[in-house]
């Protein structure tokens, strides 16, 4: 299930207040590391009552970040997801060429949302293809599957 479609209600306020009190005391201590940072960056997610009220601004910035720290290929994927909710699946689409996550399947998940965005079914449609072709696990292969046949 896409974290946009979760019902925020059921999730666990005690938990996630836990983990924000982990989060501010790691970032008291002024030496961020890279699971700091993602943790910090799942605590503004935390903070969102609703997907359309999450500070993809400050997600974002949490991203450039970490990807100081740790630039991984992985890392720059997640943070086109936060450049395509600040600036657009135009911008996000074109920082997803460098990236070289050929056989990741969330890779072609990601590209095939954004082309989805961007009007161009076809091309969304061999990106869920190609998604498809290199997940095992078999949800996330009907849910690709699904959003690929939601396609006009």
């Amino acid at each position: 299930m896409l974290l946009a479609d979760q019902d925020r209600s059921r999730w666990d306020r005690d938990l996630i207040a836990e983990g924000q009190a982990i989060v501010r005391a790691c970032l008291r201590r002024n030496q961020p590391g890279p699971y700091q940072i993602q943790a910090a960056i799942n605590a503004v997610h935390s903070d969102a009552a609703t997907a359309a009220d999450t500070d993809w601004g400050q997600i974002l910035q949490l991203y450039d970040q970490l990807l100081r720290l740790a630039p991984t290929p992985v890392a720059a994927l997640n943070r086109a997801v936060a450049v395509a909710e600040v600036d657009g699946p135009q911008v996000a689409l074109a920082g997803l060429e460098q990236l070289d996550l050929d056989g990741y399947y969330l890779f072609h998940a990601i590209r095939a949302d954004l082309l989805r965005r961007l009007g161009r079914d076809a091309d969304a449609a061999l990106a869920y293809d190609a998604a498809i072709a290199r997940t095992a696990n078999i949800a996330e292969r009907d849910f690709l599957q699904r959003r690929r046949q939601a396609l006009p």
